[in-house]
């Protein structure tokens, strides 16, 4: 019988380098797993918005145009301070935050532009009412696209115009009846896109969004899709990345019980960048009436919640859905629809849904007052937690390392969207914005480690 342990002496060791080993061994898959599967978020920047607008109605202008009329829109209302306030904002928060969001309107007022040949794009169906040619409309619609979005990117590389920080095209989904015609566009968009930037020149944020999406194997289909495409276009492997849009129940839970979303980041060689919920498919496919077709619905929280588990981790990004109840009509109807969308913007957020979207300019105006509402009222208690935590200062908080890191994000993502000035942060915390990425992704610190917080 082996001797009992307490007479071992307080150094001697049961667990030998052969023991290790093993348990290295057994537990390489695991390893390799987290490693590479669950890389944590990239600390790049991520929108607080999609704008989807049909492929027919997008112009190099309609960034600087829908910034025009959301000013307008609040205008109306006594400006965006007045805004602000009736919208729910203590006065003081709203009197701060007014010149951050006039001047978002002003220089950026989309963050995220989807080019829509999807549901919206109506200009084929029109032609062939017409007697035309639905298929060459769309052909020469996704052509024109890609030109509009090397124009807009021409422009502002030479001062004469702005381009949206992200931009790029929702197809039409890989079900039958659509499968050919929406891979149809995507080849053209890209293929006209890479022609006119060349294969360096694709803009950084550039993003393929594939709708309605149902198993797993549609996800893989897409995927050998853009390999096809980088192969014969010259382009890196894993350079075009796409999104994944949540709309039926049955990527949710599938025929045998399972998540099939929860696979997605597994089976798609790193290329999926999002997930985006979508509201209103998803909730016609459970048999949900119209008028309760919400992001607040408790379907709705489910399938997000699901989304939000199967994601946690892989540095997937996630993005609400949206109101289709908008700020029109009379007086009433317009303060009505603002305070919905100012509302819902705000749940998404706390919820850790940190983008959703939008499908009117005058939803501009609530989208960025209720984001930076967000960011700004918990500014100063994120910072003082941050700053004690950074030199190590006893505060009536004991932070833990992973809540540190859930602070510098937060404030990261305040200071990315316009919210909050890398200057007040800096001043406040002492890190500057590449040291606060680093806090906030420890992972990013390891090929930057000069740069990495002590």
């Amino acid at each position: 019988m082996s001797e009992p342990r307490a007479a071992l002496g307080l150094t001697a060791r049961v667990l030998d380098d052969t023991d290790l080993a093993r348990i290295d061994a057994s537990l390489a898959d695991t390893d390799r797993l987290l490693h590479e599967g669950y890389p944590g978020d990239s600390g790049t920047r991520q929108p607080v918005h999609t704008v989807y607008v049909p492929a027919d109605r997008v112009t190099v202008q309609l960034a600087a145009e829908w910034g025009a009329a959301a000013l307008a829109a609040a205008d109306e209302v006594g400006g965006l301070e007045a805004l602000a306030r009736r919208v729910g904002l203590a006065p003081d928060l709203a009197a701060q935050i007014a010149p951050r969001v006039e001047a978002k309107l002003r220089t950026e007022p989309i963050e995220d532009l989807r080019i829509d040949f999807e549901d919206g794009y109506l200009a084929p169906a029109r032609a062939a009412k017409a007697g035309g040619d639905a298929e060459g409309t769309e052909d020469a619609e996704a052509v024109r696209a890609a030109d509009g979005v090397a124009d807009a990117l021409a422009a502002a590389a030479s001062g004469k115009g702005t381009a949206t920080p992200f931009v790029g095209i929702r197809f039409k989904c890989f079900e039958e009846p659509t499968r050919r015609r929406g891979l149809r566009t995507l080849d053209l968009f890209v293929a006209r896109l890479v022609a006119r930037l060349g294969t360096e020149g694709l803009p950084e944020g550039l993003i393929l969004t594939l709708p309605k999406v149902t198993t797993v194997d549609q996800v893989k289909a897409m995927v050998f899709a853009l390999e096809r495409l980088e192969s014969s276009l010259g382009l890196a492997r894993g350079r075009l990345g796409f999104e994944v849009q949540v709309e039926t129940p049955q990527l949710i839970i599938g025929p045998d019980g399972s998540h099939p979303v929860a696979q997605l980041p597994h089976v798609a060689d790193k290329r999926i960048t999002a997930l985006h919920y979508g509201t209103y498919d998803y909730s016609a496919s459970l048999q949900i009436a119209a008028a309760y077709q919400s992001m607040e619905h408790p379907a709705a929280d489910f399938a997000k919640e699901v989304m939000q588990l199967a994601v946690a981790g892989t540095g997937i990004r996630l993005s609400d859905g949206s109101t289709n109840i908008l700020p029109l009509g009379d007086a009433d109807q317009r303060l009505a629809a603002w305070e919905l969308h100012a509302r819902l913007v705000r749940r998404s957020l706390e919820r850790g849904y940190y983008q959703g979207w939008d499908l009117h300019a005058h939803q501009l105006p609530t989208r960025y007052i209720a984001t930076y509402a967000f960011y700004r009222e918990g500014l100063d208690a994120a910072t003082t937690r941050l700053r004690n935590y950074v030199q190590q200062t006893v505060g009536a908080v004991l932070d833990e390392p992973a809540t540190a890191r859930a602070l510098a994000a937060f404030v990261l993502r305040g200071v990315q969207c316009g919210a909050v000035g890398a200057d007040e942060v800096l001043a406040s915390t002492g890190l500057g914005e590449l040291e606060l990425t680093h806090l906030a992704h420890p992972r990013l610190a390891e090929t930057h480690p000069a740069a990495a917080p002590n």
